[in-house]
Order: C-alpha cells, then sequence, then structure tokens
C-alpha cells in the first residue's frame, strides 16, 4: 500500500461513520430554522417632516462667474481679518443689496 492510502484510512480512522451520517443529515441536511424577521423602526425624518419650515429665510441657487465668486471671497476674507468672524458670502451679498443704489446700475446690465 501506498503512504497515500495509509493517509487516507489515517483520517477516516478518527471519525465515527454513524456520528457523522447524524451530524449531516441532523444538521447540515436540515432545513434552517425560520429566524424572526427584525423591523427596524420607522426612520427620525418622518417626525421632522411634520415641523413646520423657516418662513423667516429661504435657501436659493445662483450662478456667478468664478472670478465674481473669487472676488467676493476676497471681500469675505477681507471682513474676518478686520475682526468680523461671523462674515460669509451671504451676509456680505445681504450687505451689499442694503446699499444698492438703483440710479447708478448701468442699462447694459
Amino acid at each position: 500500500m501506498s503512504e497515500r492510502d495509509d493517509e487516507r484510512r489515517g483520517v477516516a480512522g478518527l471519525f465515527d461513520r454513524d456520528e457523522v451520517e447524524g451530524v449531516l443529515s441532523g444538521a447540515f441536511y436540515s432545513q434552517a430554522p425560520e429566524v424572526p424577521v427584525y423591523e427596524a423602526p420607522a426612520p427620525a425624518k418622518a417626525s421632522r417632516a411634520k415641523e413646520p419650515k423657516p418662513a423667516h429665510y429661504k435657501v436659493i441657487c445662483i450662478s456667478m462667474y468664478t472670478k465674481d465668486l473669487e472676488h467676493l471671497d476676497e471681500l469675505v476674507d477681507a471682513l474676518k481679518a478686520r475682526g468680523m468672524t461671523k462674515a460669509s458670502r451671504s451676509a456680505l451679498i445681504r450687505a451689499a443689496l442694503d446699499q444698492v443704489d438703483l440710479d447708478k446700475i448701468p442699462r447694459g446690465l
């Protein structure tokens, strides 16, 4: 007999055939027990949707040229350097709107 046959016989001798078949037929080949389905709680967003939206401001989207945005950001940085820590693009635009003189706006706008 070859060395390989000795190895196979050695491994086979480790397990009792009836015990192996009992385990396989009872656990491996049987149907899995039904596992209860977990249902996640309702998302928290549902309660948020019922709250009224703020009426004192709206989020909008505007387009601006990149050079104008760079200039706006430079002005915001200058305000922050002067100690105005809450300076932002929107705050600066609101301040500029308060100072607009419509008579000085060029016609070719």
